[in-house]
């Protein structure tokens, strides 16, 4: 019996999750670089969309380092679900005739349009590792050096969304069409 094989087939999912949380990253490094080189601040329902990304990158994160659990699958649901659905109220706002959107477009669509189909590939995608799940064997956890590498990036990420936001809404209350810093007025 070749074990090869079997070795390599129960580390694909540990490998998807890897590839979920650099896409998630890769997400957010985009939405930053609309923020800081565009000068495009994200309205409150975009703060929230990211708040539901990092839902998804935690469950992914979770699983990478922790090895593959439901509750850390769960975790990515429930973050796609909310970015969905933050994401969709934004579009039905938006969705008026001679609306411009909010933002400029990014490959055509805008972030929140993106969001909305991100959500739902990140539900259909979950949902296809924890099928995968069920037919690999995971013992001990298995943190690659790409999967620190994410992890690392990820939580940088993390804390620039924080800083980020602290810096826009100030103590109070996000302004509806950020065009400044509260904190650096």
């Amino acid at each position: 019996m070749n074990l090869s094989v079997f070795q390599s087939e129960s580390r694909l999912p540990h490998w998807l999750n890897v590839l979920g949380l650099y896409a998630i990253c890769a997400a957010l490094l985009v939405a930053f670089y609309y923020q800081l080189m565009k000068s495009e601040l994200p309205c409150p329902l975009c703060l929230l969309q990211r708040v539901g990304m990092l839902l998804i990158g935690f469950g992914f994160l979770f699983n990478v380092r922790f090895g593959i659990r439901n509750r850390h699958y769960a975790m990515a649901l429930l973050g796609a679900i909310t970015a969905g659905a933050v994401g969709m109220r934004q579009v039905f706002l938006h969705i008026t005739p001679g609306d411009p959107g909010y933002g400029s477009p990014f490959l055509g669509l805008h972030f929140y349009t993106w969001t909305v189909v991100a959500a739902l590939l990140v539900i259909v995608a979950v949902a296809l590792m924890m099928l995968l799940k069920e037919r690999s064997d995971h013992g001990a956890p298995h943190f690659s050096l790409v999967g620190k590498a994410g992890a690392v990036l990820f939580t940088v990420l993390i804390a620039a969304n924080l800083v980020s936001t602290v810096l826009e809404c100030g103590g109070g209350q996000c302004d509806d069409n950020p065009i400044f810093y509260q904190l650096l007025r």
